[in-house]
């Protein structure tokens, strides 16, 4: 009788699995109706939206590699990884790990998971991998129907990197894949802070609110004139410097940074929820929120984490200011104008030509010279020379820029119209514009690669 009595009480304060417990919190975050339509859209929208634009006469130049989506399918996935940075990421995060804690205390369901877990700290870790596997299984059904939309639209051509150089199908394939998973870190930053408003903040919807105003907030830090270190600071960078992925040689240099400072944002950010979960009432009906400890153990230590990292940051790299400076601009408007001119001399087939036989320079002032010739703006003109073999006389263009603040840069050709003027070129895929005509590129903001 006592061995039975002794089995029942082992029986009784038996914990539940990490594993079983993390299949009941999958199942929860499925079987809600939310979820299945955010998965359903996921998979579903983006190769609809890609293959419709691509179907476009008119196409979304003002937005990264959106001007090439006529000419490869690989364009698609890039302009989609531009939007999901900007709105589609930040919500997503919002509505998976912004509500999972969040929903128990709105259905005071505390006590009956308790009874069944006995266990905060593994219920903390279930719900975490959780969402974590349904953010994750999101983001995938943006990469895949992005992919597949721009494929099968368009088709597997090379693609136009930012330096105007040709990337073959299989490198840019790579790339575009390796920018998705780059932009997993701040994705995974964005998701710990819900992690953390949803614990701190309990059935306030402010906590379900809390990472789009996050990523809003960065995306206005970004735009505004602030030093380099202070960008490269914050977790949304890694979703602007995947940029550098399509230059040659790679800017890794910020994206590394960016990777690097959303991982430990990430890993902070949802080591302060656990932290505040277990110090919680579990008892108290009423909870709502944890009040003065969300300041102390939530805001202040993300506040610190980005003021070390700036100083960090600021320490070990030799940029200051905001990192656009005249020579770099130069040197990225004759590396690109160079590689788009030999590609604009095949598609009208013209006799072939080098980079080294057209030894391309580029004068670049901002506004007019007056001022500091550094800093981001539409004010940017460069004059850009070449040379042709057994032609004496030097030829000459002229480009109007707009350069952002994260050194992404469109160059509008003003003049000669036969160089840099609109008119059509026929290309393998279909008629496209000249691709002097407008052009995209990037200015590494960090002095990590070679001026070569």
């Amino acid at each position: 009788m006592t061995t039975a009595i002794a089995d029942d009480s082992v029986a009784i304060v038996r914990r539940v699995p990490l594993s079983r417990g993390y299949r009941f919190e999958l199942v929860k975050l499925v079987s809600q109706w939310r979820i299945r339509l955010l998965v359903l859209a996921c998979w579903i929208a983006p190769a609809l939206f890609v293959a419709g634009v691509s179907r476009q006469s008119t196409l979304p130049s003002d937005t990264l590699f959106g001007r090439w989506m006529h000419a490869t399918g690989w364009a698609g996935p890039l302009v989609m990884l531009g939007f999901a940075g900007t709105w589609a990421l930040p919500l997503l995060t919002s509505v998976v790990a912004g509500d999972v804690f969040a929903a128990e205390d709105r259905l005071g369901t505390w006590r009956h998971l308790l009874v069944a877990v006995r266990s905060p700290r593994r219920i903390f870790v279930a719900k975490s991998l959780a969402s974590l596997s349904v953010i994750l299984l999101l983001v995938a059904g943006l990469v895949c129907s992005s992919v597949v939309g721009g494929l099968a639209s368009v088709g597997n051509q090379p693609l136009v990197g930012l330096d105007g150089r040709l990337l073959t199908p299989g490198d840019a394939a790579g790339r575009v894949l390796l920018a998705w998973l780059c932009a997993l870190a701040p994705t995974l930053a964005l998701a710990a802070i819900g992690l953390l408003g949803s614990v701190a903040l309990g059935r306030s919807p402010t906590g379900l609110l809390l990472p789009p105003l996050v990523a809003l907030g960065m995306q206005v830090a970004q735009m505004l004139p602030l030093p380099v270190a202070v960008r490269l600071a914050l977790p949304g960078y890694a979703f602007l410097s995947w940029n550098g992925l399509f230059t040659s040689p790679a800017q890794l240099g910020p994206l590394l940074i960016g990777v690097a400072v959303s991982l430990v944002w990430a890993v902070l950010a949802t080591a302060l929820a656990y932290l505040l979960f277990l110090r919680r009432d579990f008892t108290n009906l009423a909870y709502d929120g944890a009040g003065r400890r969300a300041l102390t153990l939530g805001l202040l230590p993300l506040a610190a984490l980005t003021a070390a990292t700036v100083a960090v940051v600021a320490m070990a790299m030799p940029s200051t200011g905001s990192g656009i400076e005249q020579d770099k601009v130069q040197r990225s408007v004759a590396t690109a104008f160079a590689h788009l001119y030999r590609l604009q001399t095949r598609q009208l087939h013209r006799p072939a030509v080098t980079e080294a036989q057209l030894r391309t320079t580029a004068a670049c002032t901002k506004s007019d010279g007056q001022g500091a010739q550094e800093g981001a703006g539409n004010d940017w003109r460069c004059v850009v020379t070449w040379h042709l073999p057994d032609v004496a006389v030097a030829g000459t263009a002229v480009y109007q820029l707009d350069v952002a603040s994260d050194g992404r840069f469109v160059a509008d050709g003003d003049g000669p119209k036969e160089v840099n003027g609109y008119f059509l070129v026929r290309t393998p895929t279909g008629d496209a514009p000249n691709p002097l005509w407008q052009f995209d590129g990037n200015v590494e903001l960090l002095d990590t690669t070679s001026k070569g």
